[in-house]
């Protein structure tokens, strides 16, 4: 049985996606309280890289997915575009 390789920031524990190309934590991130919403941030076509996580939030426990970007003008594009199912 494999095990997930969680990752602990000062706000979140995080677990990679596995279709991640990217595993890195990058400086403009979104939280999103859906934890079981498929995400296809390519779909977003982007300009920087980004990364998925599943997101424990600390402060308040609740779950949900870590959008991480590179650049901020991705990190506009994405909340400008992105609608829970």
């Amino acid at each position: 049985m494999a095990s997930a390789q969680g990752i602990t920031t000062d706000d979140y524990k995080l677990f990679p996606s596995p279709r991640n190309r990217h595993r890195l934590i990058f400086p403009h991130q979104v939280f999103v309280p859906y934890p079981y919403m498929l995400i296809d941030l390519e779909s977003y076509y982007l300009q920087g890289k980004f990364s998925l996580f599943a997101a424990c939030r600390l402060s308040d426990g609740k779950m949900g997915q870590l959008v991480t970007l590179e650049l901020q003008a991705d990190e506009t594009k994405f909340k400008a575009r992105f609608v829970p199912d």
